[in-house]
């Protein structure tokens, strides 16, 4: 352990490392029982039984029904995350806008959709895409919803992490003479992302698993309605769930990691640049954030 960690750090003595081992045995114990009561009930009630999972061998169960209720889940879920990244990002750096014509038409949007369940903006969005736009399609009516929610929400995670930087960043870029737009671009935004990457990716968690509410409310043909269908036609209710289940965890760990490698990959490149010869600033043209005008105002 470094010395600048041990100075945050407290190394336990000889009780505390005791108590560390006496309860983490503890827990070990009592999460091997509820494994093994969990199987065990699962097998008095016979759902281990061989005759409940063949169907998972067969191309019918892939082809029929969870392969077209996956591509429906990753269509929706990649529609949402595609619209809403930009317009949480536009909202954030809008709420912290110098001109209040900007930041409090902003402030409301995001309010307003961010205080509203994504259940009623999925009713709702359902009734406008088939009532007023003349659209059946319950796929319109989940990513309209999820933007509206998640963008929001997104908004606030922007400015929440651009405001955790130091102020002295935004004072040193304004004291060399850079316009506000490029000190949004090149400095601000640069280093709040990497900062803000973890949450990001909590919010695009709940993108994906939200999809789930489109299958239970309008209709959407995704992963959990078809498991119900499934279920339902194979008689197999528990082991179709656990399957589901293991296909939600796989696709958040995989986001996961996508996403922490993202995160390392732009540690590793900041350091690079930092380690390197200082590079002249951008030229105004080159610095231009999209939304934001020529004088670098908001």
């Amino acid at each position: 352990m470094s010395k600048a960690t041990a100075v945050l750090y407290d190394h336990p003595g000889p009780r505390a490392r005791l108590r560390n081992n006496v309860l983490s045995a503890v827990f070990l114990v009592l999460l091997a029982l509820g494994v093994w009561w969990v199987i065990a009930t699962l097998e008095d009630k016979g759902q281990l039984r061989a005759a409940l999972w063949k169907p998972f061998l067969t191309s019918q169960m892939w082809t029929t029904y969870l392969l077209p209720g996956l591509w429906n889940t990753l269509k929706a879920a990649l529609f949402s995350v595609v619209i809403a990244l930009p317009i949480g990002a536009l909202l954030g750096i809008a709420r912290l806008s110098d001109h209040a014509w900007i930041r409090v038409p902003a402030g409301v949007v995001v309010e307003f959709f961010r205080a509203i369940p994504v259940l009623i903006l999925m009713v709702f969005a359902f009734g406008f895409t088939v009532t007023v736009l003349d659209v059946a399609d319950p796929l319109y009516a989940v990513v309209i919803a999820l933007v509206l929610y998640n963008g929001s929400v997104l908004a606030e995670v922007f400015r929440a992490g651009i405001l955790s930087l130091p102020r002295g960043q935004s004072e040193a870029s304004l004291a060399i003479g850079m316009t506000k737009s490029q000190m949004m671009q090149i400095v601000l935004l640069p280093q709040a992302l990497t900062a803000m990457l973890p949450a990001i990716v909590s919010q695009l968690v709940v993108v994906l698993k939200d999809t789930a509410l489109g299958g239970i409310l309008i209709g959407f043909v995704e992963l959990r309605r078809v498991a119900g269908t499934a279920a339902s036609f194979y008689k197999n209710v528990v082991p179709i769930y656990i399957v589901i289940a293991v296909i939600y965890i796989l696709l958040n760990l995989a986001l996961t990691s996508l996403a922490s490698y993202l995160e390392n990959r732009a540690r590793r490149k900041r350091a690079g640049r930092g380690s390197g010869p200082v590079e002249p600033a951008p030229t105004v043209e080159a610095a231009q954030a999209p939304g934001l005008t020529d004088t670098g105002r908001l």
